[in-house]
């Protein structure tokens, strides 16, 4: 079999591996009611899996990214599927509270090893001209195992109950470490390693490195900017703002979240394109989508009472195209640091948008709690909390301008000048005209 024809079929099970991480990620979510019979359980109470979740997995990322780097990525894979596999078994026979929240760690913290492992071995196996789409197409890809989470896993839990169900994912968990051990390799045969692999460098000399290189703070403030507001709105309090805050029905709220898996993606591979044709202009395409996003929330938290329809659909769209760009974070730590230490930078840049998801998570619920009081969850309160966003927002275009400058910087040092985009634009426009 030619190398071609290898990596797709690595790229293949590196997909399956993180669609099943996904999985394991998204499964308590559509079991909360489960949950709460179970565990004797307060939904206050089980909220705090998903903060807990979002914390281990973004406190994981820079030590993820060290280990990634001395390590390499298959093992990490493995490690991450065997601790996720482990903390589903757990939660499959567990009755209480404190083996519950164990067994959720587990899964985060294995999940956390996953997903730049899985893109780590991608850009070993692609050309780097191939590599933003396919980033694209691995993030993508992998988030349809939310629908196995929501349809098979749900028909499992109401079927033979929860013992099963959750069984079942870990033994899912099991079938991807034996094609991962099977199948996946770090690089093809007879490429190089990079340097930092296998050996035993200082890490916080690699963190430090990648931290200091200003591509990779481009990357950060660009994921943290694009990426938390969809996350927020997906993994918590979509639902509620829509049923409460809009007045939808639970069932036009499920449509609404399926539109959003579906626009993101549609919208992917276009972003990765433009990515990889303009990799001068990437930054334009995050400013654009935080742009964006900041101005549509703006004008459904503008209106006095519920949005209209098409309103709600155009947001949960611009939602959508969050993921996708924050994917291009992770392609500036690709670009801007040298083989050896893209792990830890891809780590650093994964810390920005979890990070903020936690602050926004916590904040909005905070300020829900201040301004509605006994009343529960009301459009107006709704209004208040989603306000907290603005502040992320503001911190991330800040990053990313500041960044960006001292990133082009570098650049000029090295001989390559980037010119304003009016300029560019302005030549672009001159080539078309001669060239008619």
């Amino acid at each position: 079999m030619d190398t071609r024809r290898n990596s797709w079929l690595v790229w293949s099970v590196g997909v399956f591996a993180y669609l099943v991480a996904v999985l394991q990620r998204s499964s308590f979510g559509v079991a909360g009611l489960d949950a709460t019979v179970r565990f004797h359980a307060a939904p206050a109470v089980l909220s705090t899996f998903v903060v807990l979740q979002l914390l281990v997995y973004a406190s994981l990322q820079v030590p993820v990214g060290l280990l990634l780097d001395r390590y390499g990525a298959q093992r990490l894979i493995l490690v991450g599927g065997l601790t996720m596999a482990a903390g589903q078994l757990l939660l499959a026979v567990a009755t209480g509270l404190p083996a519950a929240f164990l067994a959720r760690t587990l899964v985060g913290a294995g999940d956390a090893l996953t997903f730049i492992s899985v893109l780590r071995v991608m850009s070993a196996w692609f050309p780097p001209r191939r590599v933003p789409v396919m980033t694209q197409l691995t993030g993508l890809i992998g988030q349809f195992g939310q629908v196995l989470s929501a349809i098979p896993l749900v028909a499992l839990l109401h079927g033979p109950g929860w013992t099963a169900g959750f069984a079942s994912t870990a033994g899912l968990g099991v079938l991807a470490l034996v094609l991962v051990l099977a199948v996946i390799r770090d690089r093809p045969p007879g490429a190089a390693a990079p340097m930092s692999e296998g050996r035993q460098p200082r890490m916080w000399h690699s963190l430090r490195a990648a931290w200091l290189t200003p591509g990779t703070r481009l990357g950060f403030w660009s994921h943290m900017g694009t990426q938390f507001s969809g996350t927020v709105f997906a993994l918590l309090w979509g639902v509620p703002f829509l049923v409460a805050g809009q007045g939808l029905r639970p069932a036009e709220a499920s449509v609404l979240l399926t539109v959003f898996v579906l626009a993101g993606i549609a919208v992917g591979p276009f972003v990765g394109e433009f990515t990889a044709r303009h990799p001068l202009r990437r930054s334009w395409l995050v400013l654009t989508v935080i742009g964006i996003t900041a101005a549509v929330w703006t004008a459904v938290l503008a209106l006095p009472g519920p949005a209209p329809r098409w309103l709600l659909v155009l947001l949960v769209v611009v939602l959508a195209v969050g993921g996708p760009g924050s994917m291009i974070g992770f392609d500036y730590a690709r670009t801007f640091n040298p083989g050896g230490r893209q792990g830890t930078a891809v780590g650093i840049v994964n810390v920005g948008g979890f990070s903020a998801s936690v602050f926004v998570v916590l904040a909005v619920g905070l300020v829900l709690g201040a301004v509605a009081g006994p009343a529960g969850y009301t459009p107006a309160a709704f209004r208040v909390a989603w306000c907290v966003q603005y502040l992320v927002w503001g911190i991330a275009v800040v990053g990313v301008l500041r960044s960006r400058q001292l990133a082009r910087r570098r650049m000029a040092e090295d001989g390559v000048v980037v010119p304003p985009l009016r300029v560019a634009l302005a030549r672009r426009r001159a080539v078309r005209v001669s060239a008619r």
